[in-house]
């Protein structure tokens, strides 16, 4: 066979303007996929599409080089990063750029000295994206092994937005923040009063660096290494010189990657709905759901007797629901002051004897049972530590023993306890045979219909792995392969897609290795920084990152004991959350419940029925999330971009376009303002027709949170008793 003929690349074609929007010279530069990228005299770089600016460098700004000495600090896995000796050598374009052979855009870099240099390559990465990259010609030198990073800047437009970032719990929109991008503990209380163990307003499960621009385009760096985020703002409490450097004129990503090669992509748009289908199509969509996955879940354990006999109650209270979440099956230990389950992917013989046949008899009364996982293997128990050290599958340190970090076990040591455990090596492929050995196993011997996938961002920096990757950018690599371990086990044993679970951490990618998020342990209270009103945000920036399928614990994890008021709010707003699910929390014994009185066993009644009767509207929604990626649960800006005043709105949601919801997240609030976005809008409960286009106060008593028909009036949900 003849080879085929090689084509002059009709790739790039050039045209020469005499000077771009600020006055400089420039030339413009048009990319096979019709995006065209503007280089003006002073170095300041555009990329336009349709005539749309959708990513800048701002002139005399270009790619920064930074060395430095860091000491990373840890505690109950949140990471608290020092550095010193810390300098910035700035790169500015030099020379005229120029067209390579395969017909992206080289804009060539030097430091003031010529010590340094590099290229921007400017790329079509398909149709909708346009890929940039920056690489070094040589490394930096350094004397006694300094870490060295790439910060790669962004201009920050007036009339932009940076929403995203993962999952956040304190609004949508980071503009004027700087913080580690890093999958880690959330932190309990989130207040930052002694961080290592309460965490900030910016620590999560789910980090991403990822922005989306409210005008319609979106970045997405493609890394797997901290970055460290400067949106819009200096970085204060560093030193003058960071301060000066990292102003708020630029968004400045600071990869922190030894100075490698740092590539990001720009999605072109051109609506915000466009931008998640466009990362969908990249980072890939979650499993689908099975319609039983839509009505509600009830959290049930403490032993067979005790489950059976709550089981019968929920029946009795004639609450609907599909199945039965049981994470103590592996056993109970104590937890930082409460209950907590054992670390093992085998079950309690003496806790659950008999569970294949308890779940087989469930299975035949109608009802799927979730159970639970983790990643730990705790060294104190008699199941996988020592058959997997042996077979050398968990990390290990730097003599080569297990690698065992402190984890949240509280175990007494007379009692075989030493609160440490290890994690199997997930770069070792007998490794994930055997975890996923065990995974499938909870399938096919017990019948389990999904669980909840737990934990995983407690990875070292320092392990050594079997592939030798680099264990600072595999920690955050590891989360996605814990929730791909789920999925796969899954999909070998219910190819029907018969399965739920869900997952708590999150990096770049885990959208296509995962299928529902959960919105994390938050406190069981109102506080601002990490009770109830903290969950809104999270869901949205969930939603914002690709991840349609979301979920939280009514009515939280941590602290406690939880209030009957805390309860009520909680469960108004799981009814309207595409997976309703109770939990037991932390304090199960003290918590209030859903039969803590009459009152409540109505209202959660009432609420589960409103949630049930949603159900097509979600089994909808979600079918259309995975041709698009369009989140269930969407920020209004999703879909009211034009309207500026709903880009910051951050405790309100749509679901799809059809019903709005504002929550009810604080104690002893009876009304709330609500912003209404253009349009005829119907209250729920009352029936009333508003305008739209306006932030309107409505009475919000317990049983009547504000939601909105667009549209219509929804008598079907009021008369819901």
């Amino acid at each position: 066979m003849l080879p085929a003929p090689r084509l002059a690349a009709p790739l790039l074609a050039l045209a020469l303007l005499s000077c771009s929007d600020d006055g400089n010279p420039a030339r413009t530069f048009i990319l096979s996929n019709g995006a065209e990228v503007v280089v003006s005299a002073d170095g300041g770089v555009v990329l336009e599409v349709d005539g749309r600016t959708t990513y800048a460098i701002p002139p005399e700004t270009g790619p920064t080089v930074v060395t430095f000495r860091e000491r990373a600090m840890e505690s109950t896995a949140i990471w608290t990063f020092r550095r010193a000796a810390e300098t910035r050598v700035p790169l500015q374009a030099t020379g005229a750029p120029a067209v390579t052979d395969e017909g992206s855009v080289a804009i060539a870099y030097a430091s003031a000295d010529g010590a340094l240099s590099g290229t921007l390559d400017i790329a079509p990465d398909g149709a909708e994206r346009t890929r940039f990259r920056f690489a070094l010609d040589a490394p930096p030198t350094t004397t006694d092994e300094p870490s060295a990073s790439l910060a790669i800047p962004a201009r920050c437009d007036d009339e932009g937005s940076f929403h995203g970032f993962g999952e956040m719990y304190n609004r949508t929109e980071q503009r004027g923040e700087h913080f580690d991008i890093f999958t880690q503990e959330q932190g309990i209380g989130r207040d930052g009063s002694v961080r290592a163990l309460t965490g900030d307003e910016h620590t999560t499960y789910f980090a991403m660096p990822w922005w989306l621009d409210g005008r319609g385009h979106g970045v997405l760096f493609r890394t797997d290494h901290r970055v460290r985020a400067f949106v819009c703002a200096p970085a204060e409490g560093e030193d003058d010189a960071v301060d000066d450097f990292f102003d708020a004129g630029v968004a400045w990503m600071d990869v922190v990657n030894d100075a490698a090669p740092v590539e990001w992509a720009v999605y072109h748009g051109p609506t915000p709905l466009d931008v998640i289908r466009q990362l969908g199509d990249e980072v890939g969509r979650p499993a689908p759901l099975p319609d039983w996955a839509f009505e509600p879940w009830m959290a049930f354990q403490g032993g067979r007797e005790v489950v059976l006999e709550e089981l019968a109650r929920v029946e009795a209270a004639e609450i609907p629901f599909s199945a039965l979440w049981v994470q103590d099956w592996t056993g109970i230990r104590p937890n930082i002051g409460g209950f907590g389950v054992e670390y093992r992917w085998e079950h309690d013989e003496e806790l659950y004897p008999e569970l294949p046949a308890m779940v087989a008899d469930l299975h035949e009364r109608g009802y799927k049972f979730l159970a639970y996982a983790n990643p730990f293997v705790d060294p104190a128990l008699p199941n996988h530590f020592d058959e997997m050290a042996e077979m050398g599958l968990l990390m290990q340190d730097a003599e080569g023993e297990p690698y065992l970090f402190t984890a949240p076990n509280t175990r007494p040591a007379d009692e075989g306890g030493g609160a440490v455990a290890a994690h199997p090596d997930l770069t070792n492929p007998e490794a994930v045979a055997y975890v996923q050995d065990a995974l499938r196993n909870m399938i096919t011997e017990y019948g389990f219909d999904g669980w909840m996938q737990d934990f995983a961002e407690w990875t070292p920096l320092d392990a050594v792995l079997s592939d030798g990757s680099d264990p600072r950018a595999y920690h955050n690599r590891f989360v996605v392969e814990w929730q791909r371990m789920a999925r796969e086990a899954f999909e070998a044993e219910r190819p029907d897609g018969d399965f739920a679970f869900f997952g708590r951490s999150g990096w770049t990618g885990v959208q296509g290795a995962g299928q529902i998020h959960w919105a994390g342990d938050q406190e069981a209270d109102f506080e601002e920084t990490d009770g109830l009103p903290t969950v809104v945000p999270a869901l949205l920036t969930l939603g914002l990152a690709g991840q349609p399928h979301v979920t939280h614990d009514i009515a939280g994890f941590s602290g406690g004991p939880s209030t009957k008021e805390l309860f009520l709010r909680w469960t108004e707003l799981g009814a309207f959350t595409p997976i309703m699910r109770t939990h037991d929390g932390n304090m199960k014994f003290d918590n209030w419940s859903w039969e803590g009185d009459a009152e409540t066993t109505e209202h959660f009644r009432r609420f589960a029925r409103v949630h049930v009767a949603l159900a097509p509207l979600f089994r909808e929604l979600a079918d259309e999330a995975q041709a698009s990626s369009a989140p269930i649960l969407r920020h209004l800006m999703l879909e009211f971009p034009e309207d500026r005043a709903t880009w910051e709105v951050h405790d309100q949601f749509l679901i799809g376009d059809a019903l709005l919801v504002a929550p009810v997240v604080h104690e002893g609030q009876t009304a709330r303002e609500v912003y209404l976005p253009a349009g005829e809008w119907f209250h729920v409960w009352t029936g009333e027709r508003f305008e739209g286009g306006q932030t309107v106060m409505v009475d919000a008593p317990i049983g009547s949170p504000p939601v909105f028909s667009r549209g219509e009036d929804r008598a079907d949900l009021r008369a819901i008793e």
